[in-house]
């Protein structure tokens, strides 16, 4: 059973950057810019956005934080978005989701210039993944890939399931391990709360990817031996124990599964860290179209 260590190969992806940023000072070109809104306080997001900032910092990359207060209108907002669509010097930029209940989601997303949108969530980008054209794609999924690829798991002709079909890593993963090439070119079964005999599909899956958000939701006999398990499900489970009075599940009983598995990501440790390096990727490609 292999790991899929998430924490060492995004280090390795900000090495790579950092040196690529290294170049670009020696020859006084413009490092990438990446920005940042948050409104409200919202206590994950802001821990989230504080990683983003200083993974930006530790590859040599511009950053702005865009606070704004959990009052702040629909209007204000879009206000904000648009200006930071004018501004050249801004590469990239992401608006960091929940949002307060009086602004609607997708008016916000759909606001976003999508040559600026390294989250990948615009419709316009969105689309251009499912083509197959040259695009951003959704840090998460593009983590997902990476870690595939870096660590050669075989995609060709398996059959991949994925539990969970959010606009944020289900629905994309469905469309990129189907696609052709490597990672790709998998067989694949969407699966989702409506599913019914889940486990039935499961056990015929040589790929997992799991993002439903419910702690230990895929037990070992719900798994095939020498099965892949990429488990993007993170959820804060209280444990007095612990020191900060809970801790961090995936969608996985990692201690049962990782028996059967031939890959396996850890949580934490796995996707979550990948997610902030692939977003400094997108930002290095934004760099790129911008100029």
């Amino acid at each position: 059973m292999t790991i899929l260590d998430g924490k060492k190969t995004s280090n390795d992806i900000k090495n790579e950057i950092a040196e690529e940023v290294k170049k670009m000072k020696a020859k006084g070109e413009k490092v990438p810019h990446l920005a940042a809104v948050i409104v409200g306080n919202d206590g994950a997001s802001l821990t989230y956005v504080g990683s983003k900032v200083r993974a930006c910092e530790r590859v040599g990359f511009e950053s702005t934080l865009v606070k704004m207060s959990n009052t702040t209108s629909e209007i204000e907002l879009l206000d904000k978005i648009e200006e930071l669509n004018q501004n050249p010097e801004i590469d990239g930029f992401i608006v960091q989701l929940p949002l307060p209940k009086q602004i609607d989601e997708q008016k916000v997303l759909m606001a976003v210039d999508p040559k600026k949108d390294v989250d990948g969530f615009h419709p316009q980008n969105f689309g251009k993944m499912a083509l197959d054209m040259s695009t951003f794609i959704p840090a998460t999924p593009f983590g997902i890939l990476e870690l595939l690829d870096r660590y050669g798991v075989e995609t060709d002709g398996k059959h991949t399931v994925i539990i969970g079909r959010s606009h944020i890593v289900g629905r994309p993963m469905s469309i990129l391990m189907g696609r052709k090439g490597f990672p790709g070119n998998s067989t694949v079964t969407l699966t989702h709360s409506h599913t019914k005999n889940i486990s039935q599909i499961t056990t015929q899956a040589d790929i997992i990817i799991s993002a439903l958000g419910v702690p230990n939701f895929l037990k070992a006999e719900m798994v095939k031996d020498d099965v892949v398990i990429i488990d993007v499900g993170i959820t804060r489970v209280p444990d007095e124990s612990s020191p900060k009075g809970y801790v961090i599940t995936g969608d996985v009983d990692f201690e049962n599964v990782s028996k059967k598995a031939s890959f396996i990501t850890p949580v934490p440790g796995g996707v979550g860290p990948m997610t902030i390096a692939m977003l400094l990727k997108n930002t290095l490609l934004a760099r790129e179209l911008s100029r």
